[in-house]
């Protein structure tokens, strides 16, 4: 969908995201499209101060002292609905419910990023073992693991923190920015 996007030229809109309740509703941003592909650049990381307003301590400790939330007792770890998966700080597009699967550990599992360039890995070698680590490209949240126990197509289970990320329902996703994704879903924007 990006690509048909980037094809014609078009301007996407993106909301930042925002948490339910507490927190309060941060200002849109813009992304820019061009014939080279969609610039997420405009996925920016808020202060530590905003942050700590915005988040709830569980969101906070999770995205930006790379906490990990109980199993089996998050958000979205039996969540069905088709919609998208953006971060929670940034609000940059990171997994689909399409690639979602109920990997039986308890946090929501993917099989792959729904926008792959938003989403980078490095070595974690906490906890006397190495894993690697899944954070957003824009504003560096710890999102969770990746591990190459997965399903097929892609044989890797995306294991990631309901707190580092907000759910957006189809119906909600051209209201928040987030039309492109519409297809995907056999939804015309």
């Amino acid at each position: 969908m990006l690509a048909l996007a980037a094809a014609t030229g078009l301007t996407i809109s993106a909301a930042m995201a925002a948490p339910a309740g507490p927190a309060a509703a941060t200002k849109p941003t813009t992304v820019q499209t061009t014939k080279k592909g969609v610039s997420m650049d405009n996925y920016k990381k808020p202060s530590d101060a905003e942050l700590k307003q915005r988040l709830t301590p569980l969101q906070y400790k999770v995205t930006q002292q790379e906490g990990t939330e109980t199993p089996f007792n998050n958000a979205y770890d039996h969540n069905h609905e088709a919609g998208v998966y953006v971060d929670i700080v940034s609000g940059e597009p990171l997994f689909s419910s399409l690639d979602k699967f109920d990997s039986g550990t308890g946090w929501p599992s993917f099989t792959r990023p729904l926008e792959a360039g938003n989403v980078v890995t490095k070595t974690d070698r906490q906890f006397f073992s190495v894993r690697t680590e899944v954070r957003s490209k824009h504003a560096d949240s710890h999102l969770g693991h990746v591990f190459d126990d997965g399903p097929a197509p892609t044989g890797q289970r995306y294991c990631m923190n309901s707190a580092s990320l907000r759910f957006i329902p189809v119906d909600k996703l051209e209201a928040e920015g987030y039309g492109q994704y519409l297809p995907l879903f056999g939804k015309k924007k």
